[in-house]
């Protein structure tokens, strides 16, 4: 191998990181708000790297890196002592900007008040946890537009979460594929109407585009918008019956964390535009007959999904309902490309 192959091949190694593990320099979901209560700490996986989320009793949320800067022990076996952590190992406590507080051993070490862990910066929208994920060259967050239905007064929403042993990539590229609802959910309360024939198109908008049919709209799962508003999501709509109460069709924000290579973490927000009255009748049929509802559905994804092989888009033959899952691995494999080259040119591969 020569020197002038070293960085192409370099660079492709790393693009197929990104590409694996998710992209880099914009926010993900990490876990839901409650799995870190007030004075609490949890370790978790995200982009294939552990971290530690930790929690002030007053509420204020952290996130570092799972690895103390003094010998690379788990910070999170360690203690949490209120606004920092204590590694258990030797004691050496961080701050939640991730900067050395205090070295109990050898007080005075010249460790002291450097910021030498990661601390990724964090939001919490909707009953989750968002963190942004930059590489050497873009530490700062990029600006972040939440999702309407999360933000809406208007709008009333619960967050389903699940774990599925499944690339992050499928994971996305199901919800990008209209035409799955009217097979494998065909059995399901909303989703056995409509042609098991039709057209697509995409639509281009200002943040993403639509992939839609062209011949149905209103009838079963027909159309789906990918949003890159600093984080990526996905908003669909699934009509509903009247005996599903008022606030007309189900909606659903889905985002997807990308645990490892081979895990995701699966986040949908099922909403509706309710208020006053009608939010506490849909809240109530919700929980009393329709929730377990939508967990059938999505167990029906995650059977298929995690019976997939992990390189099952390496032997396919595509047609033209695959139009939006094409669009986005293009969109994704150019992202990675560019994200990884920009590091090997300044020298961070």
């Amino acid at each position: 191998m020569t020197a002038a192959t070293t960085p192409t091949t370099g660079t492709a190694a790393l693009a197929d990181r990104f590409y694996a593990t998710g992209l880099r320099n914009q926010w993900h979901p990490v876990v839901p708000s409650r799995f870190v209560a007030p004075g609490g700490m949890r370790r978790v996986r995200a982009l294939g790297e552990d971290w530690l989320l930790f929690r002030r009793a007053d509420g204020r949320l952290h996130m570092l890196a799972d690895r103390c800067p003094h010998r690379g022990a788990r910070l999170s076996l360690g203690r949490h002592l209120g606004d920092r952590v204590a590694c258990w190992y030797h004691g050496v406590e961080v701050d939640g900007t991730g900067t050395v507080t205090a070295v109990p051993g050898l007080p005075g070490c010249t460790l002291e008040g450097k910021q030498l862990v990661t601390s990724p910066p964090v939001r919490e929208v909707g009953g989750a946890i968002l963190a942004y994920f930059g590489d050497a060259l873009h530490p700062e967050p990029c600006d972040l537009t939440l999702p309407e239905p999360l933000t809406d007064p208007g709008t009333d929403a619960f967050l389903c979460y699940a774990e599925w042993d499944v690339p992050w990539r499928y994971a996305v590229e199901n919800l990008l594929d209209p035409m799955h609802g009217q097979f494998l959910h065909h059995e399901s309360h909303t989703m056995g109407e409509g042609d098991t024939t039709a057209k697509f198109r995409i639509r281009e908008t200002d943040r993403g585009y639509f992939f839609e049919k062209t011949d149905q709209r209103g009838v079963n799962f027909d159309w789906v918008e990918l949003c890159r508003t600093g984080v990526d999501w996905v908003d669909l709509s699934i009509p509903y019956p009247p005996s599903a109460g008022p606030g007309g069709p189900f909606g659903i924000v889905g985002m997807i964390c990308p645990v490892d290579e081979h895990r995701s973490g699966v986040f949908f927000w099922r909403y509706r535009h309710v208020t006053d009255w009608q939010r506490d009748t849909w809240r109530f049929l919700y929980r009393t007959l329709i929730e377990e509802r939508h967990w059938h559905v999505l167990e029906q994804d995650r059977t298929m999904l995690e019976a997939m092989p992990h390189d099952a888009d390496t032997a396919e033959n595509l047609y033209q309902h695959d139009l939006g899952v094409v669009r986005l691995r293009r969109l994704h494999r150019a992202e990675a490309e560019k994200q990884a080259a920009e590091l090997t040119a300044a020298g961070h591969a």
